[in-house]
């Protein structure tokens, strides 16, 4: 099956070729001319993901799937959500992105330490987060999504030089054990310190095209 990815990015590229296996043939954008950025101007991480798979649909009329990811943390409602790639500006600087995550944690932690010493009600400091992604499939003129979700929390600072985005600050609240299985991240590793292998096992994205390859499978089997 010669399906269209939405995707400039080899990582991904690479990550989908090997979870959807033989049987499979993987398609850039840029294999069939589109070489402009596909917009991304959606509200929700969704949307944004339903708009990328559309719009390859719509320009090369091909079947097609694409990816969004937000990261979500908890001290900051749920920010930086949809606009997570371009926190701290439009030229996607993960370095800046993660400073502002950092600073903005900080001054929400304070403000929140104060309102409680006038007794007000209001959340306590907490450094939960969760990165979702949901993938998108056009398939046959028809749409299914599907959607990952990886558990964590944000370090004060940033530690590993591996992977890429905010892995660096994501502290995953699971890792890929030695003996093969899943279990707590007692070593409190970030996702930029793990291997390829420990992070692809248990990341949002991983889940999200894993469910997809399982539809897919089911289809052609």
């Amino acid at each position: 099956m010669k399906i269209v990815f939405a995707t400039g990015n080899s990582g991904k590229l690479r990550e989908a070729h090997e979870i959807l296996g033989e049987g499979f043939e993987l398609v850039t954008p840029a294999a069939l001319g589109v070489k402009e950025e596909i917009p991304e101007t959606g509200g929700t991480i969704a949307a944004n993901s339903y708009q990328k798979a559309k719009y390859i649909k719509d320009h090369c009329g091909a079947d097609s799937f694409a990816d969004d990811t937000g990261l979500e943390v908890e001290i900051l409602g749920g920010a930086p959500g949809v606009h997570t790639a371009r926190y701290a500006g439009e030229d996607k600087d993960f370095d800046k992105n993660m400073d502002k995550l950092l600073d903005d944690m900080a001054m929400a932690e304070k403000e929140a330490s104060m309102a409680r010493e006038f007794a007000l009600d209001t959340v306590h400091a907490t450094r939960k987060a969760r990165f979702v992604t949901v993938v998108t499939l056009i398939l046959n003129g028809e749409m299914h999504t599907f959607e990952g979700v990886m558990k964590g929390k944000i370090r004060i600072s940033k530690a590993g030089k591996g992977g890429f985005g905010y892995d660096p600050v994501f502290v995953p609240d699971e890792i890929l054990q030695d003996d093969g299985t899943i279990g707590p991240n007692v070593g409190r590793l970030t996702a930029a310190e793990m291997t390829e292998e420990q992070k692809n096992a248990i990341s949002h994205r991983g889940k999200a095209l894993r469910a997809m390859a399982d539809y897919l499978h089911a289809l052609v089997s």
